[in-house]
Parts: C-alpha cells; structure tokens; sequence
C-alpha cells in the first residue's frame, strides 16, 4: 500500500509547547466545506458532484467528517492524525516532524494532503481508470485541509474532561488542566459552540454567513494571498502547519496556568483566531480544489 493512505488528521499540542495536532469538531469541518463549496470554479463544482455520492446531494459539508468516522476502519490511518514537532518549539518542519512512530516520512497530516492532492490529480485521465478511490481521496482531502488550520490537536484516547461552572456556557465551564483532552475540546468543539450559542442562536449557517461576509469584506484583501500556492504547487499543506503551531504559541496556552478556569476573556480573545482559521481553510480548501479540477 505504500504511502497511498487515508489520513483523517490531528497535531499534539502538550503544556511543554508543542507536539502538536489539529481538529475540528464537526461544525467547524461543516463550516470549511459550506465555505469551500460556494467558492468553486465550473469545472471543480463539476467534478465535486460527480465524486460525492448520490446521498450527499451534492453537499461536501454533510461528509466533511466522514473521514473521523472511517478511521477506526481504516486503522492503518491512524499515524496520519497528527504531527508531532519536539517539545519546546514553536517550528514545524516536514522532513524532521512529519513521519509516524516508526520513522515512516509522510505519515502525518501535511502528508496525507498532499497525497489525496495528488491522487486527485487523476481524475478525468482518459488513458486510463483511476487505480485510486477518488471519492474517498475528495472526502479525505476536505477533511484533511480542516484539520489542517486547527490550533489545537484531536487525540485518539478518551479520557474525562474536568468541568466546572454553569451550564448554557459551553466554553466557559472547561477547566483547563493543560492535557490534550481539554485542550482539543476547547479548540475543537467548545468555542465555535459558544459563539454559536451566544452570537447566533445555535445557528451553524448564520456562524457561517457571518464568516463569509468576512471574507468578502474585512479580510477581502487578504484572501488572494491566501489563494496562492508558491512553486507551482498544488497544494500548500506545510505553509498551513506552520501557520497553526505559531497560533498554538501564540494563543492556545498563552497568559494561562495549569487547572485555571476559562473564562469570557480567553474565549473572545480566541474567538477572532477560530474565526479565522476557518475562514482560511474553505479559502484554502476551495482553491486546492480549483487547481486540482482546473
């Protein structure tokens, strides 16, 4: 099977800063996939539909977690959650941190795109049929490109969260223990549920709405550079890395002690980083896309 493998993805980020992973809950992937979606070009739209099963209805955010789903199926794919970058920096690198527990390169987040990128490539080759599943490679791809602009890590073990405060305050009753449970639930989950719940009555397409008026207006001149992919590259899955380790420095454990409680100040100073890094992963997501089906 070699190095062509399914990869729903993930980065560990401990107390000692960082060995660390992305992902989102599933309105956050539901949200890069709406975002994703309306901004394709003709022929990626086409070639979108034609991928997605009959069941999605043509709609990439109903299976933009498909790929979390399939994982305990696909066990082979589990080193491909995540990256781990050595403790204490707050630098990614490919070729020392994106390989598995056995020192196989590409086994890792940043891998699996650009090996679903690649696989995708392969769609309409006339010469021949595709000895790849390009739905599943599509589906991976949109999931990988979310994980991808994550901070914060998704971790295979289940532990208990530690809890405290009021309930109808998703974000603010998380106790921060400063393990990868807590953290990934605050990052993943618990502060897109928050501005859901606060700003947008639980409403996951007017978060989204508000997001894309964003990417239309204040962030409108930013989004080409976004867009851009250097080298000629298809896709830019390294440059998305190294982005999320230097947010995770920067915001994740920033001004806060091990079992302190969160409260409103950590979530509305976070909220704009959430905010953005989803804007910039349907951004991101849909330009891949067009490049690939261009």
């Amino acid at each position: 099977m070699g190095l062509k493998f399914c990869a729903p993805a993930s980065l560990f980020l401990l107390l000692s800063l960082p060995a660390f992973a992305y992902g989102w809950g599933v309105d956050g992937h539901a949200i890069i996939c709406q975002i994703a979606q309306e901004r394709l070009s003709e022929s990626a739209a086409a070639a979108v539909e034609d991928l997605l099963p009959n069941y999605a209805k043509n709609n990439l955010s109903s299976l933009c977690t498909w790929a979390d789903r399939v994982k305990f199926r696909y066990r082979w794919s589990s080193p491909l959650h995540y990256i781990d970058t050595p403790d204490g920096l707050c630098t990614y690198d490919y070729d020392r941190d994106c390989k598995d527990e056995d020192g196989v390169k590409g086994r890792c987040v940043s891998g699996g795109i650009t090996n679903y990128t690649n696989q995708l490539l392969d769609y309409g080759n006339s010469s021949s049929e595709s000895q790849y599943n390009l739905t599943e490679a599509l589906l991976f791809l949109a999931h990988l490109m979310g994980d991808v602009h994550q901070v914060l890590p998704q971790i295979e073990e289940e532990t208990p969260l530690t809890s405290a405060g009021t309930e109808g305050n998703r974000c603010c009753t998380i106790l921060l223990s400063m393990t990868p449970n807590t953290t990934m639930q605050v990052w993943d989950d618990n502060i897109v549920e928050t501005a859901e719940e606060r700003f947008y009555d639980d409403n996951v397409e007017e978060f989204t709405e508000a997001i894309k008026q964003n990417i239309t207006g204040e962030w409108s001149d930013q989004v080409v550079k976004w867009e851009k992919c250097s080298n000629n590259k298809v896709a830019c899955p390294d440059v998305y890395a190294s982005e999320s380790i230097e947010a995770a420095c920067d915001w994740a454990y920033k001004d806060v002690k091990n079992n302190t409680q969160l409260e409103d100040r950590y979530f509305l100073s976070r909220l704009p980083v959430v905010n953005l890094r989803l804007a910039e992963g349907g951004v991101r997501l849909a330009a891949t896309l067009n490049r690939i089906f261009g």
